[in-house]
């Protein structure tokens, strides 16, 4: 039973995915402003009394990061002023995730300075789901809940009824993730061998490591932006001759023009969530979107009551797994 001393408000960037989390836990959304001013200042405004009560702001830091990240601090700052006994930061897809790492020399390691500074706002907690790389759980010293959403991308390979199929994991930086899509299924994984000279989002496809000749080829990914790897992934699979090509990601940013490519591309289908509200994918005939926010409302709803997530990294309810292909768009 859901206690009433909490609250779940959505940053701009999340509406509708806390509406949906919302109508998941049969509560009211927190109500609340974000305002952006005409220089481009932004400035969030807490509508009802939420002293002593537990807080979930939910924001996503997806299309335009840093606006998203900075109307996130201005949150925590807004929420611990107002006397809330506790700030949770649900960040669905965490844009920064990717610069983990000082991987040469006079950068920014850009994931820490993020976390520091929701920490610094006021979060008292942060649930994420399927971090670029999963170490930055540490740049936290608040404690993290890691979700996943491979167990939803499953269920939905499952419907499809594939024959003869592999898992195929784009580098081999995502070959451990997409082992634990393999147990999942009780297929096989093969890992691509990628090459990527700098920063301009494009990576070479140089080999494939395992048979895939004459079978169906699942590739999972964490997130696209471009698209060109799973794209040219998918030209490097047929050329070894495989049969029906599908892709599934956890998050997608891709671009109107990056659609387009997509669905001229060998992929037959990519599954996704909507951890990102992207209305570039209703331009594509090929994307199907289903949605994490059960899983969400599902951790809120057991965090809030002290019980365990756990459960929810080896099996989902089946409320979740009907909500998720319900509450697409």
């Amino acid at each position: 039973m859901m206690r009433y001393d909490m609250r779940i408000f959505c940053g701009s960037s999340s509406v509708d995915f806390v509406n949906k989390i919302c109508t998941y836990l049969n509560i009211k959304k927190g109500d609340s402003d974000v305002i952006t001013f005409s220089e481009g200042n932004t400035f969030v405004r807490i509508n009802e009394p939420i002293r002593g009560k537990d807080i979930y702001l939910v924001q996503s830091i997806g299309l335009q990061p840093n606006d998203e990240f900075v109307e996130i601090l201005f949150w925590m700052d807004a929420f611990k002023r107002a006397s809330a006994k506790s700030v949770t930061a649900i960040i669905p897809y965490f844009s920064y995730a990717k610069g983990d790492k000082k991987d040469e020399p006079r950068v920014s390691i850009r994931a820490r300075v993020c976390t520091e500074c929701i920490e610094l706002a006021g979060a008292d907690r942060i649930i994420t789901m399927d971090l670029h790389s999963p170490q930055i759980q540490g740049f936290f010293k608040k404690p993290v809940d890691h979700l996943q959403a491979m167990l939803l991308l499953c269920e939905q390979i499952k419907l499809l009824n594939l024959e003869d199929y592999v898992i195929a994991s784009p580098d081999a930086g995502y070959a451990k993730q997409a082992r634990e899509y393999s147990k999942y299924l009780g297929v096989p994984t093969v890992i691509a061998d990628k090459a990527r000279s700098d920063h301009n989002e494009s990576a070479n496809i140089l080999d494939v490591i395992g048979d895939v000749e004459g079978k169906n080829v699942v590739i999972a990914d964490d997130f696209i932006i471009s698209g060109s790897t799973l794209i040219d992934l998918s030209y490097k699979l047929k050329k070894l001759g495989a049969q029906k090509i599908i892709a599934c990601t956890s998050h997608i940013l891709s671009s109107k023009k990056s659609i387009q490519q997509l669905d001229s591309s060998k992929i037959s289908m990519l599954i996704t969530t909507d951890s990102i509200y992207n209305p570039n994918i209703n331009l594509s005939r090929k994307i199907k979107v289903i949605s994490a926010a059960p899983l969400f409302a599902e951790a809120i709803l057991r965090m809030h009551n002290n019980i365990s997530i756990s459960p929810l990294f080896k099996a989902l309810p089946k409320k979740v797994i009907q909500l998720s292909e319900q509450y697409n768009y």
